[in-house]
């Protein structure tokens, strides 16, 4: 089944208005381009894109004023198709009058909004990329630790939404418990948001579920965030060895976007949410640069030179 997102839901969410033909509200929205339709208004619509937004700003309805009357509804009779989800004014601009008639026998909504038309053009295609993207459920406890999107990942029972539990109590914040939902915004970006019937909730074994935002109040929980590292939260049955120097990269791949994987053994005693923050904390100075096991390296090295000249 095809994903579409309907009028109503973008007018809602997003600071756009319905000008006209507010019955066809629960028109459906496929595509999340948007398209400015220069070309077509000057009769070129080989590759028209009739199946998304139109949306006219001050360019488009200068040249379309500059027509007569009976060349404007041409103009009109091309940017309208049956298929054509809404026609978007921007800046406040009037809607032409020989426009509302050809939208209201197709069924088309006209929307308007105050802000210019770039502004507009950013917004609806953010909200309909996350609206209309494929996604991908994977399980695991999905975390803020520091800024940082953390995805904490390992078999059953090993302690993820105990970790999570402790770092919601030191300040951090819960985005999904149990399972996660992924989408690609681009090439490099990948954000995970809760299910709806999980938001809020975290089940801890031998208490059951609760729901952190009551406990905890709002600032413990979030919607929605970027994804920016994995941490795999492995039992230590002492067969498996571990990079003790952390020199090692690991990825994981999700959709097209690479994900550095971090692997933390797990045995009782250890400290997870305080590991899993120095994890973040570690994670953020590579990126930013600072290398601890390059560092240490070079200690090295100048040691061992210090020692052969001795």
């Amino acid at each position: 089944m095809e994903t579409s997102v309907t009028v109503k839901e973008l007018v809602t969410t997003l600071d756009i208005e319905i000008l006209h033909g507010a019955e066809f509200e629960k028109r459906p929205i496929v595509s999340s381009e948007v398209s400015r339709p220069g070309l077509v208004l000057t009769g070129y619509k080989d590759f028209y894109p009739h199946e998304r937004i139109q949306l006219i700003g001050r360019t488009e309805i200068s040249y379309i004023n500059s027509k007569t009357a009976e060349e404007r509804i041409e103009i009109f009779k091309m940017l309208c198709h049956k298929n054509t989800p809404a026609i978007v004014i921007s800046r406040g601009i009037e809607v032409p009058a020989e426009l509302i008639p050809l939208t209201e026998v197709l069924g088309i909504p006209i929307l308007g909004s105050r802000s210019k038309t770039s502004r507009v053009l950013a917004n609806i295609t953010n909200f309909l990329e996350g609206k209309l993207a494929e996604r991908l459920s994977k399980h695991g406890v999905f975390v803020e630790v520091f800024g940082m999107g953390v995805l904490l990942v390992g078999s059953s029972g090993v302690g993820k939404s105990e970790t999570a539990l402790e770092l919601i109590q030191r300040g951090h914040r819960l985005i999904s418990d149990d399972r996660v939902d992924l989408y690609m915004i681009d090439e490099l970006t990948l954000i995970g948001e809760a299910p709806e019937i999980l938001q809020n909730l975290l089940e801890i074994r031998g208490l059951g579920i609760i729901d952190v935002m009551s406990l905890y109040g709002v600032a413990a929980i979030r919607r929605s965030k970027k994804l920016e590292v994995i941490i795999d939260l492995v039992i230590d049955d002492g067969t498996v060895e571990y990079d003790r120097l952390g020199s090692k990269k690991e990825f994981e791949q999700v959709f097209e976007v690479q994900v550095p994987k971090i692997r933390i053994p797990v045995k009782t005693g250890r400290n997870l949410a305080a590991i899993v923050e120095s994890a973040a904390m570690n994670f953020r100075a590579n990126s930013m640069g600072y290398n601890a096991t390059d560092a240490f390296n070079k200690k090295l090295d100048r040691l061992i030179t210090q020692n052969r000249e001795e």
